[in-house]
């Protein structure tokens, strides 16, 4: 089962802004530099002597913002130089004036390197940070058992990797599992309760025979932890997933979750599930829930999503329609289509407040050759075909939301 590592973020695609403590944007680094060259022309071409001098004083505090204090001590030199250069004929600064530069500089010079060491700790406290949320929800395998796995995960907090959302593909004893979720409120103070219904996930898919079972082991679970926090009311959403071992059924339970979609052919359809209630109302026993199966054909994708999809609006208020956009992205592949619905999200709704979360699950048949070539065979096939098994749901616009 290989891992599949997250990719680290360039430097145009870290969410932080660069004065939260991304790095700089190339044009603040090439600015002193810039300055410095723009000053020397300009005073080079002039035939009369411009009052421009004090532009130099602003270079080494520009230094601070992206070079480290020998650079900066550089730089600093460097215009102290340029002011006793005749040829240029900086307004000739007196005694005062270049005391002053020079103040400015050496404080430059010890700004930048407390900046440079306050960004060394923030740099291995973040490394810390999240190595500890990889631990809670490490990267995505690529595949678990029949099941080829993809997924997105964008937290409502910015500078964070672990919000409100989780979702995990186990394989075990009863098959291949997945669950995804949604745990009351986002961001970093909902992380311990996300890492607590994925450790009772992952217990459960060793030791339940029964998918509500397992459902009902997440409910005990928020149903304990809230017990010994006064007045804390945990709940959390949750749709689980149980694929048979030759991949050709999947059983469903959805609490309170939005269902996942069956993408067919060119096609893409919300499952027809029974709901349950929300996790840790402590009405989840294995008994009551009940749990639905679909039949699946070679080629068939199911995608989850969670509120912060299907929830978010437009500017006119207009909830994004997922199984409309999804038929438009039905040739892409399987790996691609979460990144392919985020941008397109983004499009839609620039200001989406909720942590995203979208995972594609791609069944295959055991020995068979490939799923791309079973997408063709179920072109042939047809499409949305009639069984005796629960048969995926077709929604208006209005209906879906």
């Amino acid at each position: 089962m290989r891992k599949v590592s997250a990719p680290r973020p360039r430097r145009g695609e870290d969410r932080r802004s660069w004065l939260s403590g991304a790095p700089p944007p190339r044009w603040v680094r090439v600015l002193p530099p810039a300055l410095v060259a723009a000053i020397c022309a300009a005073t080079l071409l002039s035939d009369e002597p411009l009052e421009i001098g004090f532009l130099l004083g602003a270079i080494p505090p520009l230094a601070v913002l992206s070079y480290g204090p020998l650079a900066t001590a550089v730089l600093g030199g460097v215009v102290i130089a340029l002011l006793h250069i005749p040829a240029l004929q900086l307004d000739r600064p007196g005694d005062a004036d270049l005391l002053t530069i020079v103040f400015v500089a050496v404080l430059s010079v010890f700004v930048s390197f407390v900046r440079s060491r306050r960004d060394a700790q923030l740099g291995l406290e973040r490394t810390v940070a999240e190595a500890a949320q990889h631990a809670v929800v490490p990267p995505l395998p690529e595949r678990v058992g029949a099941v080829r796995c993809a997924g997105l995960y964008r937290a409502a907090q910015r500078g964070t990797l672990v919000g409100g959302d989780f979702f995990d593909v186990r394989d075990g004893p009863f098959g291949v599992r997945a669950v995804m979720g949604d745990v009351q409120g986002h961001g970093l103070s909902a992380v311990s309760t996300v890492a607590s219904l994925l450790g009772a996930f992952r217990e459960a898919v060793l030791d339940q025979p029964d998918l509500a079972a397992v459902a009902g082991r997440l409910d005990r679970r928020l149903l304990v932890d809230s017990a010994d926090a006064r007045h804390a009311e945990l709940f959390a959403t949750a749709a689980l997933l149980e694929f048979s071992a030759d991949a050709l059924e999947v059983r469903v339970v959805v609490c309170g979750n939005p269902p996942p979609l069956l993408l067919r052919g060119a096609d893409a359809a919300e499952l027809e599930v029974s709901p349950w209630t929300p996790l840790g109302l402590g009405l989840a026993d294995a008994g009551s829930i009940e749990a639905c199966t679909v039949s699946l054909r070679p080629g068939d994708r199911l995608f989850l999503a969670s509120d912060g999809v299907v929830e978010a609006r437009d500017p006119g208020g207009a909830f994004y329609p997922l199984a409309e956009r999804l038929r438009t992205f039905a040739g892409a592949d399987s790996a691609a289509l979460p990144a392919l619905v985020w941008a397109d999200l983004a499009r839609f709704c620039p200001d989406v407040q909720d942590d995203v979360t979208m995972l594609v699950l791609t069944p295959f048949a055991v020995g068979a050759p490939d799923a791309r070539a079973g997408s063709a065979l179920n072109g042939v096939i047809g499409i949305f075909g009639t069984d005796n098994s629960t048969a995926p749901k077709q929604r208006s616009g209005s209906e879906e939301h």
